[in-house]
């Protein structure tokens, strides 16, 4: 059961049934750490090359969390961009080098199309996303 009248399912659906505020997660990450969870929000960003990450708008300003899924099991359309969201999944942390998180920007750089400036990156860096599982968008 979704909030929304009319949707599209992804992935295997929703199976959790309240949601966790965005802000809770990125606040206290090790306590959901490993955790399925269900989060809600507008869907600010859809990567262009292949559907393979969103970026959901937290319920504090300014906050974002992305949801990974694996390249081909779920593929978010472009149009989604704007659009409510339900989306479930398990919450990670990566940890990542110097040198990876460069290497990872470059990568996201590339797929929205944007510039890269290699000395924007200073240093090593925590980064908590969501690995989906399924979600629900509003049509």
């Amino acid at each position: 059961v979704n909030a929304f009248s009319k949707a599209n399912i992804y992935g295997k659906g929703l199976t959790v049934q309240d949601s966790t505020p965005i802000s809770l997660i990125l606040k206290s990450p090790e306590n959901f750490i490993g955790k399925t969870v269900k989060i809600s929000g507008m869907i600010i960003e859809v990567c262009a090359s292949r559907g393979c990450w969103v970026y959901i708008a937290s319920d504090k300003q300014y906050e974002k969390i992305q949801v990974k899924v694996t390249d081909g099991e779920i593929v978010f359309p472009m149009s989604a961009s704007g659009r409510m969201a339900e989306v479930e999944g398990i919450v990670e942390e990566l940890k990542m080098s110097k040198e990876e998180l460069r290497e990872w920007k470059r990568h996201q750089a590339m797929e929205r199309g944007v510039e890269f400036d290699p000395a924007s990156v200073t240093g090593a860096e925590k980064i908590i996303r969501l690995r989906g599982i399924g979600a629900v968008i509003e049509e």
